[in-house]
């Protein structure tokens, strides 16, 4: 894997851009709290309510940052509360994500862990942790560039796995509007914003925001302000 370990410049300048372009993908589908707030059947959740009758999205697949959303950045610690909803996830007899039935539904895609060699280290802690659920991290492909842009080759993997036809049966879930969100309108897919990270609000061990993502706290808000939605996938509701 080429390049610098943490750079990631060009996705900034495209989340710059898209911003004075298209702020509307800037905005995700479903808001949340925490990871924990997810909900199992997240279909009816993620159009507006005036869009329900006519059809629900099928969600055959999760992609799962990892930094501020599964674990604290820059560590392999799950907090007890996100093990607990990961292993419901997996194990609910309702679930579409039940390992019985979609092994391959869940994929941790992250920045850090996967996308270069310096890190092969948490890519082993993460699965080892995770293997009685069988949740994998992604290794981006050689000259494939992190999120946002590596959406066609996380598709490409569930796609050869058999999980999902379309791009629009996944869901991207995330604390980040400039990589997670954003990857998620490239993929076309719907996106989850974990807008609180790891920790809900007074939560012991909640770290203060760094500027980035105040920046995008106030940006979703004044767009929203603005009466902008996220759009969402072309032609989902093509799909019977």
């Amino acid at each position: 894997m080429a390049g610098s370990p943490n750079s990631n410049l060009r996705g900034f300048n495209y989340a710059v851009q898209t911003l004075l372009k298209q702020p509307s993908q800037f905005l995700p589908h479903l808001t949340i709290p925490t990871f924990t707030h997810i909900p199992e059947n997240l279909g009816p959740h993620l159009v507006p309510k005036k869009d329900l009758q006519q059809r629900t999205p099928s969600i055959r697949a999760l992609v799962v940052d990892k930094d501020n959303t599964l674990c604290a950045a820059k560590t392999t610690t799950f907090p007890p509360n996100i093990l607990a909803k990961l292993s419901a996830l997996r194990n609910s007899p309702t679930s579409p994500f039940q390992t019985s039935t979609n092994p391959n539904s869940i994929l941790i895609v992250s920045n850090r862990a996967g996308s270069h060699s310096t890190f092969d280290n948490e890519v082993r802690d993460l699965e080892a942790q995770l293997a009685h659920l069988h949740i994998p991290v992604f290794r981006l492909p050689p000259g494939t560039e992190k999120k946002p842009f590596c959406g066609d080759q996380v598709l490409a993997w569930f796609r050869e796995r058999g999980v999902v036809e379309s791009s629009h049966e996944i869901a991207v879930v995330g604390d980040r509007l400039g990589t997670d969100v954003l990857m998620a309108g490239m993929m076309g897919s719907w996106s989850v914003w974990c807008k609180e990270g790891v920790f809900d609000v007074g939560e012991e061990g909640k770290p203060e925001r760094n500027i980035l993502e105040k920046m995008e706290v106030w940006i979703e808000k004044l767009l929203r302000n603005r009466g902008l939605e996220a759009p969402s996938p072309k032609g989902w509701e093509e799909k019977a």
